[in-house]
């Protein structure tokens, strides 16, 4: 392999090479006759062999450098070492979110076009099921429900660095999808460059070593951990439905495996972190929790940072086309920063982390070709969020339009290519001290007679009183003339059960808005039993989606002497 060549896969063998003996992955497979998780455990040295194994395996059976290759394989081992392999081959693994949905998960195959199928008897069976959306296949590669290639042992060793593809920094690597929170999901290319300085800004952004002990709530993290030296504890969760896992297996896991590094959404840790205050546990192994996929309330920063005692909260901002950007751990959350979110300044991400700038611009929902077609904001002017620097991606699959509107030429340089700046689709702001705070999605602004109105100054007010799970702002009507309205999902069904307890909730929520800026113009309230929100993250609200279901329903109005007028029936 090229001295210069940045194929990710190649942290892997200097792994094995450094702590063979260390493990890698640990595959849960039941419970011991005293209730101990039971894991099939690989080491770094075994781990490379398996990848060895599935490189050999993939090769005989056609896969070339170049192929896409959609992979809809198990979560962890599977996972894991099919990916290295690819990306040992040089070909392009494909990973689709298993919880996209059917609508949107056959519109992405079609549109990636992939030439190899390597998946599961389920999978392989809808590829003829739905044969004209596959029609870009050639070649099928079936996948057991073994962990393992199951070639020979004598077949296996270690990989050397010749059997690398001496891939290039701007050679395509393998494509990502969004999680379609405001639309449908869009595959995003990596670029070999691009994964590798993923795993250095996180790696230093957060003091990573070798030799810790990683559970990823979302799947798609497994692949930093062999390149980060981390042991990877796969989580007894469906990726499918990941709201509907089960803390204590989580706590279980966390306190038997010693585990060091977690990665999960505000939802998952909202629940795990209750679930050790009702029963008075902590987590002493954990070094550090990293909370992404939406903005992470200080409540719920306070939450975490108190069964850590050994341990810190960090929240990376960012998004599948570039991350990490920002960071900010649990003290910033707190003190300061969370009495101006409550006062409606908006969510504060921390500040860029090295090697990334970020800029703000004034918002615009045209392209943008070059830097110089932009306004470039002062100190305290909200406007869209644009972001520059080794882990921006530089375009969306297949889709021209869309990687117009999200990309800016750059002139500058990062290492041996070119970059881009990304538009983030998010609206904020930079206060005097350098920190970025975040304000709202782009399209989930509303814009009124009296000015534009945005989701992350809004509901944090609502969102305080103790009757209330999560609010959402929508706007009623056309752009430039919308009436600002407030979605409302209850805590408990009780809250809202009767006339009386429904008018109770709505008055105190205006009395709320009332004391603010911000909010002191809502006055028409809508109850939803529970919110539509992303699969992958379940914590992103779809707002769209919300404003949509609104038009068919009729509001509460909450007048000046906040006396409601009954309209829905729930």
């Amino acid at each position: 392999m090229d001295a210069g060549s940045t194929n990710i896969a190649r942290h892997l063998p200097l792994m094995a090479a450094r702590q063979p003996v260390h493990a890698a992955v640990k595959i849960p497979r039941g419970r011991t006759r005293d209730g101990r998780i039971d894991y099939l455990a690989l080491t770094f040295a075994e781990l490379d062999a398996e990848v060895e194994a599935w490189a050999a395996k993939l090769q005989a059976r056609g896969v070339r450098r170049g192929d896409r290759v959609l992979v809809m394989v198990r979560q962890g081992l599977p996972l894991i070492a099919v990916a290295f392999a690819l990306f040992q081959l040089g070909a392009i693994p494909v990973l689709l979110d298993p919880g996209m949905g059917r609508k949107n998960f056959l519109a992405c195959v079609a549109r990636s076009r992939p030439r190899v199928l390597l998946g599961i008897p389920l999978a392989q069976f809808s590829s003829h099921f739905f044969r004209n959306v596959f029609t870009s296949v050639e070649a099928r590669i079936w996948v057991s429900g073994s962990a393992t290639a199951r070639l020979p042992s004598g077949s296996l060793h270690p990989t050397s660095n010749s059997d690398l593809a001496a891939t290039e920094a701007t050679d395509l690597a393998a494509i990502l999808f969004t999680s379609g929170s405001t639309g449908a999901p869009k595959g995003v290319c990596y670029e070999h460059g691009m994964l590798d300085a993923q795993v250095r800004l996180v790696r230093d952004t957060y003091g990573i070593e070798p030799g810790g002990v990683d559970l990823p709530l979302l799947p798609i993290f497994a692949l930093f951990n062999p390149a980060l030296g981390l042991t990877t504890i796969v989580p007894e969760i469906d990726p499918r439905r990941p709201a509907a896992v089960d803390p204590a297996k989580i706590v279980q896991a966390i306190r038997q495996e010693s585990v060091t590094n977690s990665f999960g959404s505000p939802t998952l840790w909202r629940k795990i972190s209750q679930h050790c205050l009702d029963r008075q546990l902590t987590l002493p192994s954990l070094r550090r929790v990293l909370m992404a996929g939406a903005p992470v309330p200080p409540a719920l920063f306070a939450a975490v940072q108190q069964i850590l005692p050994n341990g810190t909260a960090h929240s990376p901002y960012g998004a599948t086309e570039a991350l990490p950007l920002a960071s900010i751990s649990a003290a910033e959350a707190g003190g300061e920063t969370a009495a101006l979110t409550a006062a409606g300044a908006g969510t504060c991400v921390g500040r860029p982390v090295r090697e990334i700038s970020v800029k703000i611009i004034a918002a615009s929902d045209v392209p943008l070709k070059k830097l110089a077609e932009t306004s470039e904001l002062p100190a305290g002017g909200i406007g869209e969020i644009i972001v520059h620097g080794p882990v921006v991606t530089k375009a969306y699959d297949a889709l021209p339009d869309a990687t117009a509107l999200a990309k800016i030429e750059a002139a500058e340089t990062s290492g041996q290519y070119t970059t881009a700046w990304h538009r983030m689709g998010d609206l904020g702001y930079f206060d005097i001290q350098g920190r970025l705070w975040l304000c709202g999605r782009k399209a989930e602004r509303v814009d009124t007679p009296a000015g534009p109105l945005y989701p992350e100054q809004v509901e944090p007010i609502f969102n305080a009183h103790p009757a209330v799970a999560r609010t959402a702002l929508i706007g009623l009507g056309e752009l430039g003339r919308q009436r600002p309205a407030l979605v409302v999902e209850p805590r408990s069904p009780a809250t809202v059960r009767t006339q009386s307890t429904r008018r109770q909730l709505l008055r105190e929520l205006r009395a709320l808005g009332s004391n603010h800026a911000v909010t002191a113009g809502i006055r028409h309230f809508f109850l939803h039993p529970a919110f539509p929100v992303d699969v992958r993250h379940n914590a992103k609200i779809h707002r769209l989606a919300l404003a949509r279901w609104a038009t068919t329903q009729r509001a509460y109005e909450m007048d000046k002497r906040e006396v409601s007028r009954e309209s829905l029936n729930l």
